[in-house]
């Protein structure tokens, strides 16, 4: 590769649009702004003007609110954690938690806390130790001979 071989992929740029320049262009005389009027003018920004009229986003009643405390949580299911044992990518003899799954790769990110679903099956014997678990996952892992611990909600 040279430097005076390098150049945009095909469709990369696009050329302007010559407006203005006669009748035969197509694109003559008024440019494709029709006649007059406000927006054939530049400087033209009206979303949401209705003409004067109250327009939709004022009339209508604002409802709702952002909880601001509200925790985010990871979901991971029982059949996943399974997999990830089968595939070598987590120990069944240490405890899984969200560092854990996060070494291991199962989730990405830990946020607020991993909370536990029931879909799939485990036969591996596992220690979990998680922000929050559903009834099913925690009998399904009960059922295998690990065990959940649900982390106590900090007091606040």
């Amino acid at each position: 590769m040279k430097l005076n071989e390098i150049r945009d992929n095909d469709g990369a740029t696009k050329n302007a649009k010559r407006v203005g320049r006669g009748i035969g262009s197509g694109r003559g005389k008024t440019s494709g702004s029709g006649h007059k009027g406000q927006k054939a003018r530049s400087g033209v920004s009206i979303k949401g003007f209705e003409g004067g009229q109250m327009p939709i986003h004022r009339r209508l009643p604002k409802r709702g609110f952002n909880n601001i405390f509200r925790k985010t949580y990871v979901e991971v299911n029982v059949g996943r954690i399974q997999a990830a044992i089968d595939a070598g990518k987590l120990d069944a003899g240490k405890t899984v938690d969200a560092a854990a799954l996060v070494a291991a790769g199962v989730i990405s990110k830990a946020k607020d806390g991993v909370r536990l679903l029931g879909k799939g099956e485990i036969s591996a014997k596992v220690e979990c130790q998680v922000a929050g678990a559903s009834k099913a996952a925690a009998a399904l892992i009960e059922k295998a001979g690990g065990s959940v611990t649900v982390a106590a909600k900090a007091a606040e």
